[in-house]
């Protein structure tokens, strides 16, 4: 079912049990021609990362983040998807907020009404969906090797469902939490219900190796979800990066130490968080804080590249 609200472009609404399968057909082929017409994608030597933009997730409660409004620079929050290349094989790492199936992009902001199986709302606002900027550097969900997700809340899971053919990395805690009989209410189980036909890697290890080679690495760090993980990147030029997942979503949850009232394990999120900083102090890597709204506004976005 759909509500329409006028919020600066369209506005829609979700029902926790909605399924959008049905109408994933649809829309992959209307983006036939998209695909069709992509640019072919390249072998390559080295490392590259591509951002693309998900969408900004509008927060009315930033108490919830144990924030009080005045001390956030915005009270936005960025929703990144990834695109990790290797010579090995590709890795997306998370999935955005709304499933591509669900929208149609206008070239215009389209903002979506997010209803939540507990009853929460959010509303997510969105320009190019993550199946078109895919096929602007010359992929399609058939192309990628494996799925990663950071954790399974909504607006990491979205478009989880498009990618049938990649195996998915994940921790049996995770997973037991996602397929649960009374899934948790922050998730949105109807996008990736189609994960539990997908080959599957149970990860066991703190530390996951995934090509090999120790150039990209996913990380535990529990706390936030029970399997919650971050990706370490040994980029050549950029140099080593991590993604933080949910560890923190404004940077004044850092710089504050504060920490949100709704994780899975408050005291293991702290613990995760002292573990983290020895890491990077140790690797010199660069924290990115996914959901930072004004960092991730600086980053370069796909087709561009870090290397």
């Amino acid at each position: 079912m759909q509500k329409h609200r006028a919020h600066s472009g369209v506005r829609l609404g979700i029902a926790a049990s909605f399924v959008f399968s049905s109408l994933g057909v649809v829309a992959l082929a209307g983006q036939q021609s998209t695909l069709s017409s992509s640019p072919v994608k390249q072998p390559t030597s080295s490392l590259r990362l591509y951002v693309f933009d998900c969408g900004v997730l509008h927060i009315a409660d930033v108490g919830r983040f144990g924030l009080k409004p005045e001390e956030v620079a915005t009270t936005n929050l960025s929703v990144p998807c990834f695109l990790i290349v290797h010579p090995k094989g590709t890795l997306i790492w998370d999935t955005g907020a709304v499933p591509d199936t669900s929208w149609t992009p206008s070239g215009k902001e389209v903002t979506y009404h997010v209803v939540l199986p507990d009853s929460q709302e959010r509303d997510v606002t969105m320009t190019k969906s993550l199946m078109q900027q895919l096929a602007e550097v010359g992929y399609s969900p058939a192309d990628i090797t494996y799925l990663a997700l950071s954790h399974y809340h909504y607006d990491h899971t979205a478009n989880a469902n498009q990618f049938a053919n990649a195996t998915w990395l994940v921790r049996q805690e995770e997973r037991d939490a996602m397929f649960a009989q009374t899934p948790p209410g922050v998730t949105q189980p109807s996008t990736y219900a189609a994960l539990r036909r997908n080959k599957t890697i149970i990860i066991k290890s703190d530390d996951y190796d995934v090509f090999g080679d120790g150039s990209v690495v996913i990380k535990s760090a529990p706390g936030h979800t029970p399997g919650h993980q971050m990706l370490f990147l040994k980029l050549a030029h950029t140099g080593p990066v991590l993604l933080s997942g949910d560890l923190y979503h404004y940077p004044e949850e850092r710089e504050l130490d504060r920490v949100p009232t709704f994780e899975f394990d408050a005291k293991k999120t702290r613990a995760t968080r002292i573990v983290t900083e020895t890491f990077l102090k140790r690797s010199g890597a660069q924290l990115w804080i996914q959901h930072d709204f004004r960092a991730n506004a600086k980053l370069k976005k796909a087709p561009n590249y870090y290397d």
